[in-house]
């Protein structure tokens, strides 16, 4: 993993909100925060159920793990409860999922459902991150089972550091991302 710790401090402050069933998707918004903050960045990682405002945020990631294609319960929820502020700031979103090295390989687009939610706040991206199945964690019959099959770790520290410095690029840049 290659760590960039940027000596510039870009006043911001950044809410990363997630859902999470297995504890992979919160890994990964675990990242996500750690790459703002070696950007100079503040990033608030939140767990999406336990947020009950945006407000004194100037950006939001949301990500959610993906189940049978669909986004996580809590992240879709977040984004419906909080439309209307998310509209008014910066918004990225993230899914995890693919249990395998696909995501690092290629550009994995958002499934329908969340491409809808990203359509309702007016989210400015998206990226599939790869995701983790621990049998440990691993909750019901048909997560067991995949387990016994499919265990492993596909998240990548490395494309998670390439897409917030993404990120932090558009922001730094002087004109206003959004009319506001």
């Amino acid at each position: 993993m290659v760590r960039f710790v940027s000596s510039e401090v870009i006043a911001m402050r950044v809410l990363v909100a997630y859902g999470s069933k297995m504890g992979g998707t919160a890994g990964l918004a675990e990242m996500v925060g750690d790459a703002l903050r070696c950007h100079g960045i503040e990033a608030v990682v939140q767990p999406a159920g336990e947020v009950d405002s945006v407000a004194g945020f100037d950006a939001v990631v949301i990500g959610g793990a993906l189940y049978a294609g669909r986004w996580h319960r809590d992240a879709r929820r977040f984004a419906a409860r909080h439309a209307e502020a998310l509209r008014d700031l910066d918004v990225w979103v993230f899914s995890s999922g693919p249990l395998d090295g696909s995501a690092t390989e290629k550009d994995i687009p958002p499934t329908r459902g969340t491409r809808k939610v990203m359509d309702q706040i007016d989210a400015r991206g998206h990226v599939t991150f790869g995701g983790r199945l621990d049998p440990e964690h691993a909750v019901g019959w048909i997560a067991r089972s995949m387990a016994k099959k499919l265990s492993g770790d596909w998240r990548d520290a490395d494309h998670v550091d390439t897409w917030v410095a993404a990120i932090v690029e558009e922001v730094k840049r002087p004109e206003p991302a959004k009319d506001r």
